[in-house]
């Protein structure tokens, strides 16, 4: 645990990071939503907001003001125990409250936050902020991969920021890192900040494998959708065949073919596909049916944890072959914090490591995200094993 100094500086440096990462927009991209999976960067600033004003001030600061009833219906995200919320396809909807309005509602209340912390508080109030600050990292990642989105399907496909490098090379050579067969420990030991689905450290026996120590790159992927990837029915899961099929899916997310050349959208607009940098905007059933054609496979979430110490890691989110599951023992935590992850660990899939958009301080080797099979807004990528 940070000391209460110490936790409000992260805080206050978590907050200001939310604002410069809005900075490039224009107003008029507060508000868009494309899809349902992304929500509008106004909404994102509200909503970590709203966790702190809901979580701390209302139930724990003494004559608190609430800043604005409606926000609560308006921020909540899918948290049941704290009552009616909007329905997150209308998110996009929302031409009101304004992005002024919003921001001022962000100086309300972490001012607010700030005054509360001024005075000693327990360990228990300590945690929950600690937990806020690192659901609104998760929402900064979230901020960057909306916001790519709601550029990237822009007609005009306008640059997001020169500053952010989405597509960063790994420059070793590739190899394959040999585990022997045994009994290793997964989960996290410390008594540093992890999520609850992180909790339940126990034993797993693995068998003798071999994982590459570079993730699968543009090159790679160009020469499984030249060979018919997209087409090969065999190396598909039937439920992944028939998402290709159903969306006329032939290539990742943000890829175009022009005049016979691969480019892609990224931050710094649309560019020429480099074929050293990883390949990502993948869903899993991409991933697996690229495992499939070269003749190897996904690695495992645990086989992927007790390895992580001998590659670098980092430049995307990896898919692994696990469903999300509790760990032996795991108990969901009471009350609506008991939403956060518990509620969800049901048919998706663990991704490992972290990814360009993720926030600084805030990732682990035992960090798992989850997702759908079939997103790839996120930076999503892959390492083979064998």
């Amino acid at each position: 645990m940070i000391l209460t100094d110490s936790l409000l500086d992260f805080f206050l440096e978590t907050r200001k990071h939310s604002e410069t990462i809005c900075e490039p927009l224009e107003i008029e991209d507060y508000v868009v939503q494309p899809i349902v999976d992304v929500s509008p960067p106004k909404w994102h600033l509200g909503h970590t907001t709203w966790f702190f004003e809901e979580f701390i001030l209302k139930p724990h600061a003494k004559g608190y003001q609430e800043f604005n009833a409606d926000f609560s219906f308006v921020f909540n995200s899918y948290y049941e125990t704290v009552g009616k919320r909007m329905v997150r396809s209308d998110r996009g909807n929302l031409s009101r409250p304004s992005v002024k309005k919003v921001y001022e509602y962000r100086n309300y209340v972490t001012q607010a936050i700030k005054d509360f912390f001024s005075e000693p508080r327990g360990k228990e109030l300590q945690d929950v902020l600690e937990i806020g600050i690192h659901h609104e990292k998760q929402h900064q990642e979230l901020l960057l991969t909306d916001i790519k989105y709601i550029l990237g399907n822009n007609p005009l496909l306008p640059a997001y920021s020169n500053a952010f490098e989405d597509h960063p090379k790994e420059t070793h050579q590739q190899d394959w890192v040999t585990v022997e067969e045994g009994v290793y420990e997964i989960g996290h030991a410390t008594h540093d900040f992890c999520y609850d689905n992180e909790l339940g450290r126990h034993k797993v026996y693995l068998q003798p494998y071999e994982i590459s120590n570079k993730l699968v790159t543009n090159g790679d992927f160009i020469e499984f959708i030249e060979a018919g990837g997209y087409q090969r029915f065999d190396i598909w899961h039937a439920e992944g065949w028939d998402w290709v099929n159903q969306n006329h899916i032939s290539a990742p997310l943000y890829w175009h073919q022009i005049e016979g050349q691969w480019w892609h959208y990224t931050a710094k607009g649309l560019q020429k596909v480099d074929l050293e940098t990883p390949v990502t905007h993948i869903s899993y059933y991409e991933a697996f049916a690229y495992a499939q054609w070269k003749g190897l496979r996904l690695p495992t979430e645990f086989e992927w944890e007790a390895a992580q110490a001998y590659f670098p890691w980092g430049k995307r989110w990896e898919w692994t072959e696990s469903a999300y599951l509790p760990y032996p023992n795991y108990t969901k935590p009471d009350g609506a914090l008991g939403e956060y992850n518990g509620k969800f660990m049901v048919s998706q899939k663990v991704l490992r490591g972290d990814s360009v958009a993720t926030s600084a301080k805030h990732t682990r080797p035992t960090y798992r995200n989850f997702f759908h099979p079939q997103l790839r807004w996120q930076f999503t990528g892959l390492r083979l094993a064998k």
